[in-house]
């Protein structure tokens, strides 16, 4: 054990690692809280070889009353998608069956026990947290993953994922990793790191290796080239005898530890016989760890590959039940200090002793690796393993396949398009930056105009995910217009996808953005009898956007009838959804909005889709903020934030900021704020700045501030494009009050003109009680009163509960200042009433200081129990309510059953309660 107590240790030392007892203790505390029934998480962070596996041998140890399931990276697997997953969670499937369906058959389908759609890994992850969760029953369980920097990717996704929504189980998730540069997904994890050892730890340590007297000058320099790690410790003084004759160290030709610690097992390997070393290689190319497939493969390679070779090598390498190398940095050792050709030899041997059957996979992975030239037959094989790899979710580990296989396909044009697809799965699998190379393989090779057309939107899309609008929107025109005269169908959506990337970019788009989209559109080729909804969409939108809004409202109408279907597939409805409801609310129709981001939020849990989820989070946190839901809306917020962090991607900021702004939170709207002018410097996302000065204009009508909020609204409105309908749908009618109130007579009467043109149109109550409210606003006597009646008639037959509450407020003032106090009272109490329950407190000041006005204080505002309750357990006791199980709650917010179970534990204890039947009553 590198590190362990040992010969030359001082006396009075407790027993364990050497020089480790600060590491020791909090691991202790880690187990504490496991076997207290708390969740920990853990990153164990050092340099190669200062001991972090020994660390994990230790923890191990100590778990002895828990059980410990482990897994570790290997280099050569990065590209086989849950292949440290699969690892981990083997001793743990006897539990699969007390999962819910869709993660049983998301982990069944990933870890390749029968065949399915490729699972998203979100879905993945959950079904790995509640497979944990249920292991934890029976005792603590701890999870050691050594190696984290080299586990493939979608294994250190999920794992990731899980350690961040561990909460109340009796689970631990420790890792061991160098340096979480190499692997960001575990950042914001609590760290542990291991430094080298103190002068005196590694002076005891180099004593149990070095025999006899050693003269301090060469001490000296072994510690100081060794600087505490462990391993070099143990490992340099090897070196002895060569070192003694040199003088002393010779210059290491690496720079870093981890090579001066390679470069000596490299040397020591020099020294071994022939077979030796091409066992070595052997099991180095192959981490399966087998042992019947690597003397397979040693009886292919033939030249004295046997056990004698295996025995001369037994200090680097292990073969019993399994094969294990001493150090990972051994293997590495090994498989750089082969020459190529050497690698394609033992890899063909691989490739050979590999059962085509029952792993054909890894056969033609290592076919692949031991081929030099271009050669079809290879080729074709890692393409239909890539096609296995995408049916069982593995994006990655497909597109490995499919970029060897283009490298290895003589065609030029049958390379292009396998380049081609290679860089659509990368993409996929979220690696731009391979991807953009893979694209310029693919754009160097023969291309039929579709292929091209193809091609170019991928590039945009790949731009769009990196830039998310200012670079994308016009790379996506541009491909629009080239799949015209191949697929009219594809140009079309495509079209719809720079339309959309327009919105997003907002004055950042290049070009004519918006309408420079919508007018190629126009252009193109109508398609005969187009029925499809996004075809609707398309050319309701393109309508919007070169006409108006009376022009657009029967297409777009029919779209939106279109997506409101019941048999509208997920594949259809999924990636146009977010622009749909966006578009309901350009149609003042509120109640198609609430269905459709309730169901693009519905698609995308039930899928696993977890990249759909951060935009239908905020379309639907918007939706409930302006229903009057604030707390649900609040609870959501919790909820996107998770995902974001767990997907690793900066949160939405749409949702977020409305909310803030219609409870009055100025502190949260700054940091939100702030949050979107990042997001438009970095992503040219320049619909999040306008989203932002809407919010601002919101907040400031309800703290009376109206010429700060004119200005914030007109800012918005200048930013605001012809599309981008949800902002247009609100900031006129505050223009309306704001320059009013501000004496901006102007601006006010021009907001109202622009606002009529899209309400009549339109016809709903929520368009005509807006309308009608604005228009009081600018009438007197007589019409003033009716106008205010018929606002708040329309939209009480709405569920838009903010804006009802807004036209009695407006009522309660002017009746007010009509000195009509008795009936102004009634108005502003039953706003100030509305405004407390749903949790717009600063509405509710302003609807108190104008009842004090009448000469009626407005009833205290008391700490209601409901109000103690986090957004995570309002958003708990609710689905409690309605009648979910605790089992259907952890798979609704991605939690356990342990933490869906404590969490409604500390709801009971805050309410007052003793079960779920009493939750109607209290909430």
């Amino acid at each position: 054990m590198i590190g362990s107590t040992g010969p030359g240790t001082g006396a009075g030392r407790r027993p364990g690692l050497l020089g480790r007892e600060a590491e020791c203790e909090q691991f202790e505390r880690l187990l504490a809280a496991v076997r207290a029934g708390e969740s920990r998480s853990l990153v164990v962070r050092g340099e190669a070889g200062v001991g972090k596996s020994a660390l994990l041998e230790h923890l191990t140890k100590a778990a002895s009353d828990c059980r410990v399931v482990g897994a570790a990276g290997v280099q050569s697997e990065m590209e086989l998608a849950f292949a440290a997953v699969h690892q981990l969670c083997v001793p743990l499937l006897n539990r699969l069956n007390d999962l819910p369906a869709p993660q049983r058959d998301a982990l069944g389908t990933a870890f390749g026990m029968h065949a399915g759609s490729a699972p998203d890994h979100f879905l993945v992850g959950l079904g790995v947290l509640s497979l944990l969760a249920a292991a934890a029953e029976d005792r603590p369980l701890v999870c050691v993953i050594d190696d984290a920097q080299w586990l493939d990717r979608a294994s250190a996704q999920v794992l990731a994922f899980v350690a961040r929504r561990l909460f109340a189980e009796s689970v631990a998730c420790v890792f061991a990793v160098r340096d979480l540069g190499e692997q960001d997904e575990l950042a914001g994890l609590p760290v542990m790191d291991v430094a080298g050892l103190r002068d005196d730890d590694a002076r005891a340590l180099l004593g149990t290796v070095v025999l006899g007297r050693l003269d301090e000058q060469l001490r000296d320099q072994i510690l100081g080239e060794a600087r505490g790690n462990p391993l070099a410790l143990l490992e340099l003084p090897r070196e002895l005898p060569s070192l003694k004759l040199a003088g002393g160290f010779v210059a290491p030709a690496a720079r870093t530890l981890s090579g001066r610690i390679e470069k000596t097992f490299q040397r020591r390997l020099e020294r071994l016989p022939a077979p030796t070393r091409r066992l070595l290689l052997l099991a180095a190319a192959e981490p399966l760890g087998d042992p019947v497939l690597l003397w397979r493969a040693a009886d292919v390679l033939g030249d004295g590959v046997g056990i004698a070779a295996a025995d001369a090598a037994e200090d680097m390498i292990d073969v019993g039940d399994r094969v294990r190398f001493r150090h990972p940095l051994v293997r590495s050792a090994v498989y750089r200090a082969a020459s190529p050709e050497q690698r394609r030899k033992v890899h063909l041997a691989l490739a050979e002793a590999t059962d085509t059957g029952t792993d054909p996979d890894r056969h033609a992975w290592h076919r692949a690796h031991g081929t030099a030239q271009p050669d079809e037959p290879t080729a074709a094989e890692l393409e239909r393993s890539a096609e296995r790899a995408q049916a069982r979710g593995g994006l990655a580990a497909a597109a490995a396949f499919l970029e060897r296989a283009a490298a290895l396909t003589p065609d030029p044009g049958r390379r292009a398009e396998r380049a081609l697809a290679a860089s659509r799965m990368t993409h996929q699998a979220g690696s731009p930056d391979t991807a953009l190379k893979l694209l310029s393989i693919a754009a160097a090779g023969p291309l039929d105009d579709h292929r091209h057309g193809e091609l170019e939107v991928l590039r945009a899309q790949i731009a769009f995910t990196v830039g998310r609008g200012s670079e994308g929107a016009g790379l996506l025109l541009k491909a629009a217009r080239r799949l015209e005269s191949s697929d009219v169908p594809l140009a079309r959506e495509t079209y719809l996808e720079a339309i959309n990337a327009a919105i997003l970019a907002g004055s950042l788009a290049p070009g004519g953005g918006q309408l420079e989209a919508a007018l190629a559109a126009r252009a193109v080729s109508p398609l005969p009898h187009a029925s499809r909804a996004a075809d609707l969409l398309l050319d309701g939108t393109v309508l919007r956007i070169t006409e108006g809004q009376a022009a657009c409202v029967s297409t777009l109408k029919a779209a939106m009838d279109a997506f409101r279907a019941p048999d509208l597939s997920n594949d259809e409805g999924l990636p146009w959804l977010w622009l749909a409801s966006i578009t309901a609310v350009g149609l003042w129709d509120y109640e198609t909005w609430s269905l459709l981001s309730a169901r693009h939020l519905r698609i995308a849990r039930e899928t696993g889709r977890i990249t759909n989820l951060p935009l239908a989070l905020s379309s639907r946190i918007a939706d409930r903020v302006l229903g009057g839901e604030l707390a649900e809306a609040a609870a959501l917020g919790e909820e996107l934030t998770a995902i974001s962090e767990a997907i690793g991607i900066s949160a939405p900021t749409y949702g977020g900021l409305v909310l803030a702004a219609w409870q009055g939170r100025e502190d949260d709207y700054a940091e939100l704020a702030g949050r979107a002018a990042a997001d438009a410097a970095r992503h040219g996302e320049g619909i999040s700045p306008v989203i932002s000065s809407l919010a601002a204009t919101l907040l400031a009508i309800g703290h009376g501030r109206y010429e700060q909020a004119l200005t914030a609204a007109l800012e918005c409105r200048r930013g605001a494009g012809p599309a981008e309908l949800g902002t247009q749908t609100w900031v006129l009618t505050e223009i309306v009050e704001a320059g009013l109130r501000s004496d901006n007579h102007k601006a006010a009467a021009e907001a109202f003109e622009q606002l009529s043109e899209v309400t009549t149109p339109s016809g709903t109550d929520w368009a005509l009680g807006i309308e009608a409210r604005a228009r009081a606003l600018l009438s007197r006597g007589t019409t003033a009163e009716g106008c205010y009646r018929e606002a708040i008639d329309r939209l009480g037959r709405t569920s838009v509960r903010g804006e009802l509450a807004r036209a009695h407020l407006l009522y309660g003032e002017w009746l007010r200042r009509e000195r009509r106090r008795t009936q102004a009272r009634a108005q502003l109490r039953t706003a100030h009433e509305m405004f407390r329950v749903m949790g717009m407190e600063a509405f509710a000041d302003r609807a108190a200081r104008e009842l004090r006005a009448t000469g009626e204080t407005a009833r205290r505002r008391t700490v209601e129990t409901v109000g103690r309750l986090t957004p995570q357990e309002t958003q708990i006791a609710t689905l409690a309510r309605d009648g979910l199980t605790n089992k259907e709650i952890a798979g609704r917010l991605y939690l356990s059953t342990r933490t869906v179970e404590y969490h409604l534990h500390k709801v009971f204890a805050k309410l007052g309660i003793t079960s779920r039947n009493q939750l109607g009553r209290v909430l």
